[in-house]
């Protein structure tokens, strides 16, 4: 039986592996939410809006009335919400794609948009 010296270093360096790439997920102390816990943009009500830190009445109905978003951060570039909120609650949020629009990747700074077909 040669084989289970091999067998007892290949678990200790998988379970070595397995421990190291759990705290690395999870990354500086902050554990990501799950998908399932986010507040969609493109489709929350107004109260699930109005549970965030900071956004009340007035901000949520303007999310609303600015949908669809490609991106969260467009909060902060169409100005409905300042930098330093977003910071509060950019982790708690998501703009799933509209159903029947393509999705496209936000454009990178410096770079010009994509030209709109109609």
């Amino acid at each position: 039986m040669r084989f289970k010296p091999f067998l007892a270093a290949a678990a200790l360096v998988f379970g070595a592996v397995i421990a190291v790439g759990g705290a690395v997920a999870q990354g500086a102390g902050r554990p990501a939410a799950p998908a399932s816990s986010l507040i969609d943009l493109n489709s929350a009500s107004r109260d699930d809006l109005m549970s965030l830190d900071g956004i009340g009445e007035v901000r949520a109905n303007a999310i609303i009335r600015a949908r669809p978003f490609k991106a969260k951060t467009e909060l902060v570039e169409r100005r409905l919400i300042p930098e330093s909120l977003y910071e509060k609650i950019s982790d708690k949020v998501m703009a799933r794609p509209v159903p029947g629009q393509p999705a496209q990747p936000p454009a990178k700074p410096g770079q010009p948009a994509p030209p709109k077909r109609s």
